[in-house]
């Protein structure tokens, strides 16, 4: 099975799919949100609740090397449940996480403002069983899985179908959601000279999970001044919005990644 990650032991190991464009001695982001979002998921309490909210720390890189996730519930209500996760390698913390869950029930009445966006979608379905390519879309230019067409100034948009988390196990809508929010950095940074900054942390807000195996991110806003950066984007699928992501990020103009030599293979 392909997956971004194999497990033994209790210990995650990434695979080359899960390897940061940054540096191959460490994890990329996508993977850790990954990570978190399944130790929390394990804690979770269930039918009739929603993870309305994750969010993670990158404040040290997680290197290249088995990885270990440790979690616990920090509140535990009947309308709300917090839970928290963190990552350790060699002793320390590199990354943490928490996840706000929400109990599901019946919508007030009335009618309220709504924001009418943009969603765009490919034609064509990922149905892929390991998982397809991501699809890129730059303004008005097609979709495409080149990452070469992206290299443009134009707002981004971008569109997945994700194999497995962990091999061995079907990855789950709300791991999804996790590891796709850490595309926004990709999906508000990228500009003709590829990504210049690297997101030290993303919240993802979710009014319900993914449906399907197909889930989209577009950016909506863009703010950065001497070097600290946050961008904001929409997640949908085909049924519509799901919630809205927020990174804040650093300047990393020494090793910016140029998108355009960068490659997914998911053989």
């Amino acid at each position: 099975m392909v997956a971004f990650f194999t497990m033994e032991d209790g210990r995650f190991t990434a695979t080359p799919m899960a390897v940061s464009a940054w540096s191959s001695k460490q994890v990329a982001g996508t993977g850790v949100c990954g990570l978190l979002a399944r130790e929390m998921e394990t804690l979770s309490p269930g039918v009739g609740f929603v993870p309305a909210r994750f969010t993670a720390d990158l404040f040290r890189p997680v290197l290249n090397e088995p990885i270990v996730v440790r979690g616990e519930i920090v509140r535990d209500g009947k309308r709300v449940r917090v839970i928290d996760a963190s990552i350790v390698q060699q002793g320390e913390v590199r990354a943490r996480g928490s996840v706000m869950y929400l109990a599901v029930g019946q919508e007030p009445s009335g009618r309220v403002w709504q924001a009418e966006r943009e969603l765009p979608m490919p034609e064509r379905e990922l149905n892929t069983p390991g998982g397809d390519a991501p699809l890129f879309k730059s303004g008005e230019f097609e979709w495409s899985s080149d990452f070469a067409s992206g290299q443009t100034g134009e707002r981004k948009a971008i569109w997945q179908n994700l194999p497995a988390l962990v091999e061995g196990e079907r990855i789950s809508a709300f791991q999804r959601a996790a590891f796709i929010g850490d595309t926004t950095n990709l999906a508000c940074n990228w500009g003709t000279e590829g990504v210049g900054y690297i997101n030290s942390d993303v919240t993802v807000t979710l009014s319900r999970v993914p449906e399907g195996h197909e889930v989209g991110l577009v950016a909506v806003d863009r703010v950065a001044s001497d070097g600290v950066m946050v961008g904001t984007a929409v997640m949908y699928d085909r049924s519509g919005v799901l919630g809205t992501c927020v990174a804040t990020g650093v300047s990393n103009v020494r090793r910016q990644v140029d998108m355009a030599e960068f490659s997914v293979s998911r053989e």
